[in-house]
């Protein structure tokens, strides 16, 4: 009986494995099937770049509509190259994780007629000597054979150079074994960027806003043809690297008491359709220094395609304490009492900027006596705020206690009678009541000194993102608003923790890849070390 059931057991072990076969040849093959769908939309698109091209070219600039156009098209191929890119890393790192720990033979993802690297760019050689003696007989003098150079373009702040890996082949004289060094790992594997070239390209898209065409035309200038869609694949694979230190930023801010939330409007290409819709960037920061903390900062953000509160019940759910924001309605569900602890999960905290701001925009337009009267009161909240900043919690609730809660009860009077005064669909009255309906949020930083008067924190966190904005027009496609809030809370983050992102990046990206899963905190930007 004993041996039937083992023998049954093997049965159904063998069928379940056959089964996982077929499963895995059934997502491989819908993988190749959305890849050549992929290409043909990526030929599509490249076919409408180059008509539009040929246009201007026969017809002159009539307008600047064309060059819109242009750009459209060449930031879609960008963001469509950069996604395969990162599929194709991310199906790789799950496919390491499968496989057996002894080192793959490496990928090859493009063909091997590849244009030689600028012969006029200066060199440096880093020779990787075989370690020890003959690793078959222990002998210990090795005779060189020849050297085996792979060389990789790296980017030197305001100039290039072409790093030659140098690894001498030797021989046994013992027993005629062939030694050679391991080539050490690379950010992308086989590929021709350094780790300073991959950051610096990072940091001029996401930090300085340059597009990847522009930055193809800057390069130019100095010789070194790197092609858009080439750092279009860099970027969407440095995006799949860069995953897990992301991750973890957001697990570190999500984990903070004191929060401040945000988002902004983002336009999204729609292929084939020649508009735009509106997606949405959205920021969380913990910034424990206007208190003393001891939390080191980060901003973490988020990518969407609109801003149904879902969105932001995904980001910030797991958060538990106090929530600065500006009164959007999709944060409601987040301050209701939760149904296990009858207590809210997160505290409304309301943005004083926000409510000036308002009454600031009638007094510019009307000169209004009663706008000014109410800015001057504010003012004097304010400066109580710029007095205690940075000092101890007690401190901060102590002064408050003192000072501003007296202020904020004649404020609330002035309001209250000022609505009286003035008509009900005034711009003044909507002001007024904007302050008057979010009292008990914009009045809560009295009753804690870890709390902000503002929600400038994470405005801060997002004025990076307006510039883009500008500068870019629009995301390529959702998948490029995904891999920009990535690069953003990289950058942003390093930023506020006093490092120079580029330099942060560069560094990084040289050791993570052979760096362990978990020591990834090592790589935050608040325990960085820079590699000797």
């Amino acid at each position: 009986m004993i041996v039937e059931r083992e023998a049954s057991l093997a049965e159904r072990e063998q069928i379940i494995a056959e089964k996982e076969m077929q499963l895995a040849e059934r997502d491989r093959l819908i993988a190749v099937r959305d890849a050549e769908l992929y290409a043909k939309t990526l030929q599509i698109e490249h076919l409408k770049a180059q008509l539009a091209v040929l246009r201007r070219a026969r017809f002159g600039r009539s307008s600047e509509k064309v060059d819109r156009e242009i750009e459209q098209l060449e930031l879609l191929l960008g963001e469509f190259e950069e996604g395969v890119a990162e599929s194709e890393a991310r199906s790789e790192q799950a496919d390491d994780k499968k496989a057996s720990p002894v080192r793959a033979k490496p990928r090859s993802h493009k063909p091997t007629g590849r244009k030689p690297l600028p012969a006029h760019l200066p060199r440096e050689q880093i020779t990787h000597a075989p370690q020890g003696g003959c690793p078959c007989c222990g002998g210990t003098v090795l005779r060189k054979i020849n050297d085996v150079i792979t060389e990789v373009l790296e980017y030197v702040p305001s100039t290039f150079k072409v790093v030659e890996h140098v690894r001498p082949t030797m021989s046994c004289r013992a027993c005629e074994t062939i030694v050679q060094a391991p080539l050490p790992s690379f950010p992308i594997e086989r590929g021709r960027p350094g780790p300073g070239l991959l950051a610096h390209i990072a940091v001029s898209k996401f930090a300085d806003c340059l597009p990847l065409h522009r930055q193809s035309e800057i390069y130019a200038r100095q010789d070194v043809d790197i092609d858009r869609s080439t750092m279009a694949e860099w970027m969407g694979r440095t995006a799949a690297l860069l995953d897990p230190l992301v991750e973890a930023i957001g697990q570190h801010v999500c984990a903070g008491t004191v929060l401040h939330a945000d988002d902004t409007t983002v336009p999204v290409l729609e292929p084939g359709r020649g508009r735009t819709r509106t997606g949405r960037l959205w920021a969380v920061v913990r910034d424990e220094r206007p208190f003393t903390g001891t939390a080191p900062p980060a901003a973490f953000y988020r990518y969407s395609p609109d801003r149904r509160g879902e969105h932001a019940a995904a980001l910030l759910g797991s958060c538990r304490g106090f929530l600065h924001a500006d009164g959007y309605a999709g944060f409601n569900a987040l301050f209701a009492d939760d149904p296990k602890t009858g207590q809210p999960r997160l505290m409304e905290v309301g943005c004083w900027a926000h409510a000036r701001r308002k009454i600031y925009d009638v007094y510019e337009e009307t000169a209004s006596p009663l706008a000014k009267e109410a800015l001057e009161r504010i003012a004097e909240l304010f400066a109580i705020e710029e007095r205690i900043n940075g000092r101890p919690p007690p401190e901060r609730l102590a002064a408050r206690q003192q000072d501003a809660v007296p202020l904020l009860n004649e404020l609330k009077a002035f309001l209250e009678k000022a609505l009286s005064q003035i008509s009900g669909k005034s711009t003044l009255a909507k002001a007024i009541r904007y302050s008057l309906s979010r009292w008990t949020a914009l009045t809560r930083y009295t009753t804690d000194g870890r709390l902000e008067m503002t929600n400038n924190a994470v405005e801060r966190a997002i004025r990076p993102l307006v510039l883009a904005r500008r500068n870019y027009l629009f995301a390529g496609s959702d998948a490029g608003g995904i891999r920009a809030a990535a690069f953003h809370t990289l950058i942003q983050s390093a930023r506020m923790n006093g490092r120079d992102p580029e330099a942060y990046l560069r560094d990084v990206l040289a050791r993570i890849a052979d760096h362990p899963i978990n020591r990834i905190g090592e790589l935050l930007p608040w325990n960085w070390n820079p590699a000797t």
